[in-house]
């Protein structure tokens, strides 16, 4: 599998099949992450997800994209950093959550954000490189990329020092 870089929106990578949800419990719009890809899907998203909440943290869902230029959303819940026992299993939990769900859906292209480093507070050096080390250990035939999608420059330089190093 592909791995990529970019900077900017995760609301803006029309070429991807499904964009990935830093989602809160309830799947409800709310800042950041959640809230652009509710914003840009549309009122229907978030009736559509009523059905499936709450999820667990590490746990994902799938939903139509709506008005996205994406056909799929997945909706992960990762950890909040301070607060929960054990952050790097569920993030890690998350990430593989994602990966399977694309391989049930035949995902071929996903965009996800820096999961749990915005509001939910993981420090980005730890979040990238557990991010980047399970997306490299998916043996599964999909998807056959994903871009990670970073919104400031200093979170992309630390993405791509890992992914340089490897």
């Amino acid at each position: 599998m592909k791995i990529e870089l970019a900077i900017g929106s995760i609301t803006e990578q029309p070429d991807c099949d499904a964009i990935v949800n830093a989602a809160n419990p309830m799947l409800r719009p709310g800042g950041g992450v959640a809230g652009a890809i509710h914003r840009d899907a549309g009122h229907e998203l978030a009736k559509f997800c009523e059905q499936y909440a709450p999820i667990a943290v590490g746990e994902a869902v799938i939903t139509p994209g709506f008005n996205l230029p994406n056909k799929q959303v997945i909706h992960v819940l990762g950890p909040v950093y301070f607060t929960d026992p054990d952050a790097q299993y569920h993030l890690r939990k998350a990430i593989r959550s994602i990966m399977e769900l694309c391989e049930e859906n035949s995902i071929q292209r996903i965009a996800l954000p820096a999961i749990s480093t915005g509001a939910y507070g993981y420090p980005i050096e730890e979040a990238a490189e557990i991010i980047l080390e399970e997306l490299g250990k998916w043996k599964g035939s999909q998807p056959t990329m994903a871009r990670v999608v970073i919104f400031d420059q200093t979170a992309h330089f630390v993405f791509r020092d890992l992914l340089e190093d490897e």
